[in-house]
């Protein structure tokens, strides 16, 4: 815990940070430096300095010629007990945009700055109240998507991957030390490293890393969804299929074949994993100007797609130039799962042998075999990635980044360890790889890092 005088208190700073909006509350919140008295020179009732840290007070917020602006409950906390680590005051005012604004405003009549996107977390993380990681964390709560995004979210602002980070940097540390006590000495020409202890310490090093870092693309679809691109030719049943999973009509369905002219995309969830299903406009040649621009957008879906699923009308006979579409976007997939499903079940033409091994037939229509579907996507969208809920992700691209870069120095290292290299080239990469790993947990930050992150918060958070 930090004591009192370990925290910065800068100029107090205030936003609203509720959502803005009609509602039964808002809260106004005021951090920094003097900044219960400051808000007490506008509040009417309890003298707010005289008050201990985490009590409520009743009163009114009076404006700059006296005049109320609302009742309001004013929340005390004292440095270093709130979330800033700095003298904090919530105002809980009545909701609604011009109340809220009023009070705001009365706020800001003291003399008191707005703050900037994610100021308050930011000041958090620098007055030791969390970890870089966490504060990351933070913004990744609010901007969950899914319970799955929400539990990877908790755990990193318990400080899990903070663990590990300083696991790693232990590690590092304590074969530095190995090192540079050895080079302390070298004029003594004194061996202090055991060369074997210190490789079996870094390639259990590289190890960790590595498994941890095999937890990103998981930890992407988690936070960030599984982009779900539905592919077929024109009335295949897209459009039927992605409203009947969603629940309500969200794309437009007719029997004229090229009535989705372009890309549609809509969030739905799934046993705590989030999709992001793409409606295409079906895959043909056209002169029509305008739909031959949506079969270029939804080829391009198709590309940056995580799960494609082709639908094959089962009502239609089975041309050899579809077969041939199928086994060209079964190739072109790649790595990416590919799903093919047969629709329209409940009309399929009656045909013995159509050479085609489906994953699903279905009836959107008819709700047929649409649990199953389900099913099916979450488990080819995670295919061969373990998760659980209790399983630690790497959720952020700026941590894989980092990780890899600590990972490249740790080989580095062994490497020069095999080809028996010197201390000093040694203690080189080990330090360099320290340094990446502290950019994750914020011992080493710079104000490019820092602006970075916090620019996508929201004001008052």
């Amino acid at each position: 815990m930090n004591q009192q005088n370990d925290i910065t208190q800068k100029e107090p700073i205030t936003a609203i940070a509720t959502p803005v909006g009609e509602g039964g509350i808002a809260v106004i919140r005021v951090s920094g430096k003097n900044a219960i008295a400051t808000v007490n020179e506008a509040f009417k009732g309890n003298d707010l300095t005289a008050q201990d840290s985490h009590t409520v007070h009743f009163g009114k917020i009076l404006d700059g010629e006296g005049e109320v602006v609302d009742e309001v409950l004013a929340t005390l906390f004292h440095a270093p007990k709130s979330y800033t680590g700095e003298e904090t005051v919530e105002i809980s005012c009545h909701g609604g945009v011009l109340v809220t604004q009023a009070v705001l405003e009365a706020m800001l009549d003291l003399g008191i700055r707005s703050a900037e996107p994610g100021e308050f977390t930011q000041r958090a993380f620098l007055n030791g109240k969390m970890e870089l990681s966490q504060a990351e964390a933070v913004a990744d709560l609010i901007h969950a998507k899914s319970k799955k995004a929400l539990d990877s979210a908790h755990q990193q602002l318990e400080g899990r991957l903070g663990e590990h980070i300083k696991q790693f940097r232990q590690q590092i540390i304590d074969a530095t030390a190995m090192v540079e006590l050895e080079l302390d000495f070298a004029e003594e020409d004194v061996e202090f490293a055991n060369k074997e202890e210190l490789k079996e310490l870094l390639v259990e090093l590289d190890e960790e890393i590595d498994n941890l870092l095999a937890t990103y693309e998981t930890g992407r679809l988690v936070k960030h969804g599984v982009k779900t691109v539905f592919i077929g030719l024109p009335n295949a049943g897209k459009s039927t299929l992605l409203n009947t999973l969603v629940g309500k009509d969200r794309a437009i369905v007719t029997e004229i074949a090229g009535t989705t002219r372009d890309t549609i995309d809509v969030d739905w969830s799934y046993d705590g994993l989030r999709f992001i299903l793409t409606d295409t406009a079906g895959l043909r040649e056209t002169e029509d100007i305008v739909e031959a621009e949506g079969v270029k957008r939804s080829q391009k879906a198709f590309d940056e797609a995580d799960l494609a699923v082709y639908l094959k009308d089962l009502s239609r006979e089975l041309t050899s130039e579809e077969r041939e579409d199928i086994a060209r976007f079964q190739k072109a997939a790649g790595e990416t799962p590919f799903v093919l499903i047969g629709t329209k079940n409940d009309i399929a033409l009656e045909v013995e042998d159509e050479r085609m091994d489906y994953d699903l037939k279905i009836s959107a229509l008819e709700g047929e075999k649409i649990e199953e579907l389900k099913k099916l996507m979450k488990q080819r969208a995670l295919e061969n990635k373990e998760y659980d809920s209790s399983s630690l992700l790497v959720t952020s691209s700026r941590h894989r980044d980092a990780l890899q870069k600590a990972q490249e120095n740790v080989r580095s290292a062994i490497q020069a360890l095999e080809q028996g290299m010197t201390g000093d080239f040694l203690a080189i990469d080990l330090r360099a790889a320290l340094k990446d790993l502290g950019t994750i947990t914020g011992e080493i930050t710079t104000e490019d890092i820092l602006d970075s992150i916090f620019s996508r918060f929201c004001i008052g958070k």
